[in-house]
C-alpha cells in the first residue's frame, strides 16, 4: 500500500482521493491545511489519520509516501522541494510551479534525492489521448492543432462584484493561462514537441491577471492556435488538421469523445470508453510508476513539463503578465 498525504483541502482535493481511491493501493492517511481546524475536519470527513500545519513536519514524517499538491499555484515548488528533500513522491496539480526556473529546482531536487515528481495533468494520460496518438498517421502530414479551452468562471461573478478570489489574484500565479491554457499546450507539447515561435495575445484584468488570451505558435511545417479563457465560454471543440483528415476532440480537458473526418466524407470514432473518474488515470499513472520504481512519467514528464512552462512564460512575457513569484 501507498501512503499519500495531501495539501490543499478543496474541491479538486476531494475529487483526487476518490479518483485515487479505485486504484487498489492508494490510502489516504495524511492530510495538510494551514490550520489544525480545516485539516481536522478535512481528514475527517475523508478517513485519514493524521493532519499536519507544517509542511516541513509533514515532510519528515514516516507516515506518508506521497503527496498530492493542490495549494495555490505560488506554493507548488516549495512545498514539493521540501518534500522531495525527505524522499518524498510529488504528483503536483497543474501548473506544476510559477515559472520555469521553479520547475527546474524542482526536477534537480527530484533527482537529487531519486524520488518520482509528477505534474498532474488528467487528459494526456487517459485511454482516449492515448488513441489519439496511436491515430494521427491516419490524417497525414499535420498541418495545424487547434485547442480551445474557453470557461466561464463562477469567480468572475464575484470579481464584477468586488471580490477578488484566489483564482483572478496574481500573488498566487493564477489566471486564464495557468489555469485553462495549460490544457490546450500540454497535448500540443506531448504530441509536437516544442514550437519554434510563440505569440501571444490577453486581456488583463485589474487585479493583475489574465482574463483570456490566445497564442499561436510556429512549428516550421506546420503551426498551432490555443484559445482559453475564464471570462468567457466556447461550444467548438478542438481539433487536429491533417492534410487527409482532422481528429476532432470534443473537450481538450477530458477528451471524452475524439473522431475522424476523413477529407473523402468518412468518419471514424476513436473514442475509447473511459468509465472512470476524471482524475483516476492521473492517479493511476502516479501509483504504477512508483510501484515499478520508475522516477518519470513518459507522458507527463519533467521534460514536457518544462517545455510547457517555457511557453506560458514566453507568452506572460509577451503580454505584460508578471506574478510576484518571477521576482523571487
Amino acid at each position: 500500500m501507498l501512503n499519500f498525504g495531501v495539501i490543499g483541502t478543496n474541491w479538486i482535493t476531494e475529487s483526487f482521493i476518490s479518483a485515487a481511491r479505485e486504484v487498489e493501493s492508494f490510502t489516504l492517511s495524511a492530510v495538510y491545511s494551514r490550520t489544525e481546524e480545516k485539516a481536522k475536519e478535512f481528514a475527517e470527513k475523508n478517513g485519514a489519520e493524521h493532519t499536519f500545519t507544517d509542511v516541513e513536519e509533514m515532510a519528515a514524517s514516516s507516515v506518508i509516501d506521497a503527496v498530492y499538491i493542490a495549494s495555490p499555484n505560488s506554493f507548488h515548488a516549495e512545498q514539493a522541494i521540501t518534500l522531495m528533500k525527505h524522499g518524498k513522491h510529488v504528483i503536483c496539480e497543474k501548473p506544476i510551479a510559477s515559472n520555469a526556473a521553479e520547475v527546474e529546482r524542482m526536477i534537480a531536487v527530484a533527482k537529487e534525492n531519486k524520488v518520482l515528481l509528477m505534474e498532474a495533468m488528467r487528459s494526456t494520460v487517459t485511454p482516449n489521448f492515448k488513441s489519439i496518438q496511436e491515430n494521427l498517421h491516419k490524417i497525414g502530414t499535420i498541418r495545424r492543432y487547434f485547442a480551445n479551452s474557453c470557461q466561464y468562471s463562477s469567480r468572475y461573478d464575484k470579481y464584477k462584484e468586488g471580490t477578488v478570489l484566489n483564482a483572478f489574484r496574481p500573488e498566487f500565479s493564477n489566471g486564464s493561462l495557468m489555469d485553462i491554457g495549460i490544457y490546450c499546450l500540454y497535448p500540443m507539447v506531448v504530441l509536437f514537441g516544442e514550437p519554434n515561435e510563440v505569440k501571444a495575445n490577453a486581456y488583463l484584468l485589474e487585479s493583475g491577471v489574465d482574463g483570456e488570451g490566445s497564442i499561436t505558435l510556429n512549428y516550421g511545417d506546420k503551426d498551432a492556435v490555443v484559445m482559453y479563457s475564464k471570462i468567457s465560454n466556447s461550444y467548438v471543440p478542438s481539433e487536429i488538421q491533417g492534410e487527409n483528415g482532422s481528429i476532432l476532440i470534443d473537450h481538450i480537458q477530458d477528451m471524452t469523445k475524439i473522431e475522424i473526418r476523413y477529407r473523402d466524407g468518412r468518419t471514424e470514432d476513436i473514442t475509447v470508453k473511459q468509465d472512470k473518474p476524471k482524475m483516476y488515470y492521473e492517479a493511476k499513472e502516479f501509483i504504477e510508476l512508483i510501484e515499478r520504481g520508475e522516477l518519470e512519467s513518459k507522458v507527463n514528464s519533467h521534460e514536457n513539463s518544462l517545455a510547457v512552462m517555457k511557453i506560458m512564460e514566453e507568452a506572460r512575457r509577451q503580454v505584460g503578465l508578471v506574478y510576484p513569484a518571477d521576482q523571487k
